[in-house]
């Protein structure tokens, strides 16, 4: 389990530095009011739901990997949470992202929502606290 607890609390932190970067990046734009069709635009709504899902899930990643110290849980099943966190703390950004750039790349987002599903029915699933 050790694997998995420095494996996600690296994501996890990681993940933070890509929040404040993006934040960084796209807050040189928020002065202007019209930039991406205005404050309520998809697309300016989808950069912020991007930037903020890194801060959201990289806790979440950070957060399951303290879980892991404390918790016992079945090896396999660790693993497999271990992956649906880390794969959702990928693919809603980049999701996001994507969706700002083209509305269709919504479909996508059921990826990353299955992902946090598998981390914690993997999780909960594999406690061997009962």
């Amino acid at each position: 389990m050790t694997d998995l607890v420095q494996f996600n609390l690296l994501a996890g932190w990681t993940s933070m530095i890509a929040g404040a970067v993006s934040g960084a990046a796209i807050g040189l734009f928020f002065h202007n009011e019209t930039w991406l069709g205005g404050y309520a635009s998809l697309r300016r709504r989808m950069l912020r739901l991007g930037h903020i899902s890194f801060f959201g899930l990289g806790i979440i990643n950070v957060l399951f990997a303290l879980t892991l110290t404390v918790m016992p849980v079945l090896p396999s099943l660790g693993r497999w949470a271990s992956i649906g966190f880390a794969a959702a703390l990928v693919m809603m950004p980049l999701c996001c992202f994507l969706t700002a750039w083209r509305p269709a790349f919504r479909v996508l987002f059921p990826i990353p929502v299955a992902g946090v599903l598998l981390g914690i029915v993997g999780l909960l699933g594999g406690s061997v606290w009962r």
